[in-house]
């Protein structure tokens, strides 16, 4: 199974959360992504986050309540910060935040870590043995024809594969938007099957019994912490 698989298991895992949790999720990054600028149509981050919360049924109030909160002149202001961990039998995790209160946040994350055997790093302690990439899943589209695109359009592609029925691009973060750019100049408008920018682990582990079991409940107190965006991490039987 390749990087498709990773960024499915992803989907899944998230989609798995409390709705509560992933409609503050949103909300978060949509007010960020707002703060730019409120015009859907003229700001590309805001718009795919729209379209992702809409395709995992975040209610429209909640969606145009970010948005116009920028509007009211709020004073949210969050940060992202990044924690890079080492848990059970030699598993390492990258931990996302988004956070208007980094001390809160680090007070909620370090007990996790503590209650089960883990321990959190320094910077690029983690980061280094995973691949930071943007990812575009179409429905299924001749790989030569798609690099070739991509090609004309001088973007650099770090990988191209077809699985179950979808062909998944890999490019750098910054090169999300000319991916899917190119694509919709030569197919038209596109229902994206995979529209992300994350970390995948270069190199996989499995966990066995009280260091899965472990790692299982480091990932469920993350998932809890309020200011948790998402969890990357190597092991492949989670």
């Amino acid at each position: 199974m390749g990087r498709a698989y990773e960024v499915r298991k992803a989907s899944i895992q998230k989609n798995g959360m409390a709705k509560a949790k992933i409609y503050s999720n949103y909300a978060k990054e949509i007010y960020i992504a707002a703060k730019k600028s409120t015009d859907i149509d003229n700001n590309d981050s805001l718009k795919r986050l729209v379209e992702k919360a809409k395709k995992e049924q975040v209610p429209g109030e909640i969606i145009n309540r970010a948005i116009k909160k920028v509007s009211s002149n709020a004073s949210e202001d969050y940060k992202e910060i990044e924690y890079e961990g080492f848990g059970p039998g030699g598993s390492t995790l990258i931990v996302k935040c988004l956070t208007d209160n980094p001390n809160r946040s680090n007070s909620d994350i370090r007990p996790a870590f503590n209650k089960t055997n883990s321990k959190i790093g320094g910077i690029n302690s983690v980061s280094y043995n995973y691949d930071h990439l943007s990812i575009v899943g179409i429905k299924k589209k001749d790989e030569e024809e798609i690099l070739n695109l991509m090609i004309e359009n001088d973007i650099d592609i770090d990988d191209i594969e077809t699985e179950d029925g979808v062909t998944y691009i890999y490019g750098q973060p910054n090169d999300l938007f000319k991916i899917k750019k190119a694509l919709e100049n030569k197919y038209g408008n596109i229902s994206y099957e995979e529209d992300e920018i994350t970390k995948i682990a270069k190199e996989k582990i499995e966990l066995q019994g009280e260091d899965l079991d472990n790692f299982k409940k480091l990932i469920n107190m993350l998932n809890e912490v309020e200011d948790v965006q998402t969890i990357y991490h190597n092991v492949k039987n989670v």
